[in-house]
């Protein structure tokens, strides 16, 4: 793709909303829905709906710049736009599931029963060298760039394919952030730390009950606080992670769904650049407390299933209708 390419206005532009607008529509509908069951109880209502007022605004506002001018930059505007919006959906999450009793003691318990032990908690204590922790945090916080590789590369090299891919990648979001908020677990960073790492070292896993109505804080990575990536993960976490969306991995799902959708390119090149990446990112999900081993394993499951749903889905319901 050249520069100018950005700029050719298409000749068949769609008129309408794209897929990946829909969807984040209908996530915001269900969503009011939620908010409107059980407002007494939301710490944020009038912010969150300050942020679905934005959302729209900015969202119907790229469509019209599209629609002024249908060219491929104005495109990839749309939809860059609505995965930034993903930002402020995920801690959305939060504010909407910490009303019911939290979950954790029940999935730690499963863990234990799996596998004997927790895996988050002897992972750091079996591997505690400093680089073996530095190679875990960029693992993790490779999560972004590996959307972002992906999707450049179907936006340049499978044009005709970038909204399949975006669909895929976004739908899978929003049905993850669904199950989010009706599946109140945070996962071993705050669950540990609630309950006391002595307790769950002993097989000890108590209700905590709405802890996390009032309480967010959490544990931070194992290994060498001063290291780059340890830095800049805690950064990252500081910034956005709440006590939500542990189980599946949302962490493992989505780079699943970008895993898969890199072997639809049948680029060799791509999948061996991103595959290293993804492999360290399952690993490393539990290796921070992040998630419990079996939400990773959930995270494989439920990212390969949505990616053969919703790109059957697109193939058979979406793309036809929009040509």
């Amino acid at each position: 793709m050249k520069i100018t390419d950005l700029f050719i206005l298409e000749k068949k532009s769609q008129r309408g909303l794209l897929a990946v607008e829909w969807i984040a529509i209908a996530y915001l509908l269900l969503t009011l829905i939620m908010m409107a069951w059980q407002w007494d109880k939301l710490v944020n209502a009038e912010e969150m709906i300050k942020v679905r007022m934005q959302i729209v605004l900015i969202t119907f506002a790229a469509w019209g710049l599209y629609r002024l001018v249908p060219c491929r930059l104005t495109m990839f505007l749309r939809i860059g736009i609505q995965m930034l919006f993903l930002s402020l959906w995920y801690p959305d999450t939060y504010e909407l599931n910490r009303t019911s009793p939290n979950l954790d003691h029940i999935f730690a318990e499963y863990e234990q029963t799996v596998f004997g032990c927790h895996p988050a908690l002897l992972f750091s204590q079996k591997m505690p060298w400093d680089w073996f922790s530095e190679l875990m945090c960029m693992g993790y916080i490779s999560y972004f760039p590996l959307m972002s590789v992906l999707l450049l590369y179907y936006f340049i090299k499978r044009y005709q394919e970038f909204q399949m891919a975006a669909f895929v990648m976004l739908s899978s979001f929003f049905i993850y952030y669904v199950i989010f908020i009706f599946l109140p677990v945070a996962g071993p960073q705050f669950y540990y730390l609630a309950a006391g790492t002595d307790q769950i070292a002993a097989g000890i896993f108590p209700n905590i009950g709405d802890w996390f109505l009032t309480h967010s804080e959490r544990m931070t990575a194992p290994g060498n606080a001063d290291g780059f990536f340890h830095h800049l993960l805690d950064s990252v976490h500081n910034a956005g992670e709440r006590p939500t969306a542990a189980f599946p991995s949302s962490h493992v799902g989505i780079t699943t769904v970008v895993i898969l959708l890199s072997l639809h390119t049948r680029s060799r090149w791509l999948t061996i650049c991103l595959l290293p990446f993804y492999i360290i990112m399952c690993f490393a999900t539990v290796y921070i407390y992040a998630h419990y081993a079996v939400d990773a394993i959930a995270g494989l499951i439920s990212g390969t299933i949505f990616y053969f749903m919703l790109k059957k889905v697109y193939s058979s319901y979406i793309k036809p209708n929009s040509q």
